[in-house]
C-alpha cells in the first residue's frame, strides 16, 4: 500500500552507477521502490567522465532504471583539476540546478530529494527556491563526516542545507550526533531512516549451514579501497595472523584512492599468497561475491549507514567490524557481530582469529544478523518511512532563508580557496 499519493519526484544523486559506491546501491533501490509504489521519478545524477575520476570510483554516464527517467550531469567543475585548476563545485551546483529547472519546465515536479548534503543538497535548495517546491536532503557519508570542516565556503553551504532543507534524512543516531558535533545541528532536525538492502538478492549460499567455512576460510572485504575504511589496519591484521601460522584467504574487492598503496604493501610484505585484490565487482556480481566468502570484515573508521554490512548480514556471513559511527547503530558486539575499536589492528586480528576458531560463535552471530536484516532493513520498510516524509511536506513552500547563510551567487573565484577537496574532489 502506498503511504502517499503518486508524486513526480526529482531525485538528485551524487554518484550513481557505473560509479562503485554505496550511494549507487542506495539510489538504485530507493528509486526502484518509489517506482514500484507508483511515483514518477526522474534521477539527475552527477558523474565524472575523466580518467582521474573514473580511476577512483568508476564513472561515465549513468545507466537507466526501468520505470524511471535517468539524466546524467557531468561534473565539469570537478574535472577542472585536469587543467591544473581547482575544482569548481559551484559550477557543478549550477549545472545541476539548470538541469532540474529545465526538466521541471518540461513537466513539473512535485518534490525534490537530494542524496548527499553538498553539492547535491545545496543544488536542491536552490532549485526549490527557484521553483517553489518542497525538498528533502539525505546526509549519507562524507557530507556529514568531512564536508564543512574543510573550508569556510563549504561550512556555510552545509549550515544552509542542515538548517533549511524541508527535512533531513540520516541513517543513524550516532551519525546525527557526529554532524551535530561538527555544525551544531539540533538532533530533532534529523529523521533517522536506516539503510536497507534487497534480502532476496542477497541470501546465504546454504542457510542450513550458516557459519561453516571452506577448508581454507575466505575473509571478504568489499567496498571502497580507502585508508578511511581501515584497509591498512586490515593488512596489518592479516600479516599478524599469517605470522601466527593461520591458513586463510583475504579477498579485497573494490577500487578506491588507496588501491595501489594496498597492492604495493601486499607485494612488499609477502602477502601475495594470502591477500587477493579482485578489483571492481558490479552490483550484479555482488551476491555471488558474498556467497564466495565465509566471513566478512569491515574495519571502517566511520559510516553513514553501511550497505556492505547489510549485504553481508543478508548473505549469512559472520562479521567483524568496528565500534564506529554508523556501525554501532546496526551491529552490537557479541550479539550479531564482533566489534573492535577503529584503527586497532591488534584487536582486529584477535577478533578475526577468535571467529575462525569458534564455530558456535560464527553460527550464532550469522543467524542473529540474518534475522535482523530481514526484519528491520528491507526496502519495503524503509521506503515507507521515506514516503511518509514526502507526504508531510507535499504542497508546502520551501524555506528560502538559507540565502542569509550562503550566498547562491558564490563562484569558485569568490570561494574559500583553502578547501582540500578542490584539489581532490573525488574524496568529497
Amino acid at each position: 500500500m502506498n503511504t502517499v499519493s503518486p508524486l513526480r519526484i526529482c531525485f538528485i544523486s551524487r554518484r550513481f552507477f557505473p560509479a562503485i559506491s554505496g550511494m549507487s546501491v542506495y539510489a538504485l533501490n530507493l528509486v526502484r521502490e518509489l517506482v514500484a509504489c507508483g511515483h514518477d521519478v526522474t534521477m539527475v545524477s552527477q558523474y565524472r567522465n575523466d580518467a582521474a575520476g573514473m580511476a577512483v570510483y568508476g564513472g561515465g554516464p549513468p545507466p537507466g532504471i526501468p520505470g524511471a527517467h535517468v539524466l546524467g550531469c557531468e561534473s565539469r567543475g570537478e574535472q577542472r583539476i585536469n587543467q591544473g585548476q581547482p575544482a569548481s563545485f559551484e559550477q557543478d551546483v549550477e549545472d545541476l540546478v539548470e538541469t532540474v529547472v529545465r526538466e521541471h519546465r518540461r513537466r513539473p515536479f512535485d518534490f525534490i530529494h537530494a542524496q548527499y548534503g553538498y553539492p547535491c543538497g545545496l543544488a536542491a535548495l536552490e532549485a526549490s527556491r527557484r521553483l517553489g517546491l518542497p525538498n528533502v536532503v539525505s546526509i549519507q557519508g562524507g557530507d556529514g563526516h568531512w564536508v564543512g570542516t574543510c573550508c569556510g565556503t563549504h561550512k556555510q553551504a552545509m549550515l544552509a542545507v542542515l538548517g533549511h532543507s524541508g527535512a533531513l534524512l540520516i541513517g543513524s543516531r550516532s551519525f546525527a550526533e557526529e554532524v551535530r558535533g561538527h555544525h551544531g545541528t539540533p538532533l530533532e532536525r534529523f529523521t533517522i531512516v536506516p539503510g536497507a538492502t534487497d534480502t532476496q538478492r542477497f541470501h546465504p549460499r546454504n542457510e542450513s549451514r550458516l557459519g561453516e567455512p571452506q577448508d581454507v576460510p575466505v575473509w571478504l572485504y568489499h567496498g571502497r579501497v580507502d585508508a578511511r575504511k581501515g584497509v591498512m589496519e586490515l593488512l596489518d591484521a592479516a600479516k599478524r595472523l599469517v605470522a601466527e601460522g593461520r591458513r586463510f584467504r583475504l579477498r579485497v574487492s573494490g577500487i578506491g584512492p588507496d588501491v595501489e598503496a594496498v597492492r604495493a604493501r601486499v607485494e612488499a610484505e609477502g602477502l601475495r599468497g594470502t591477500v587477493e585484490l579482485t578489483g571492481v565487482s558490479t552490483y550484479a556480481q555482488a551476491p555471488d561475491l558474498y556467497r564466495s566468502g565465509d566471513l566478512f570484515v569491515s574495519p571502517t573508521y566511520s559510516e553513514g549507514f553501511s550497505n556492505t554490512l547489510l549485504e553481508a548480514m543478508a548473505s549469512g556471513l559472520p562479521i567483524v567490524s568496528t565500534k564506529a559511527v554508523g556501525v554501532v547503530d546496526c551491529l552490537e558486539d557479541g550479539r550479531d557481530a564482533l566489534l573492535v575499536p577503529p584503527r586497532d589492528s591488534v584487536a582486529l586480528a584477535e577478533a578475526m582469529g577468535r571467529l575462525m576458531d569458534d564455530a558456535p560463535l560464527r553460527r550464532r552471530l550469522a543467524t542473529t544478523a540474518l534475522g535482523e536484516v530481514r526484519e528491520l532493513y528491507s526496502w519495503r520498510t524503509v521506503g515507507r518511512q521515506i514516503q511518509g516524509v514526502y507526504k508531510a511536506l507535499t504542497g508546502t513552500r520551501p524555506d528560502t532563508r538559507w540565502t542569509n547563510v550562503y550566498d547562491p551567487a558564490t563562484t569558485q573565484r569568490s570561494a574559500d580557496p583553502s578547501c582540500r577537496f578542490r584539489a581532490a574532489p573525488h574524496l568529497l
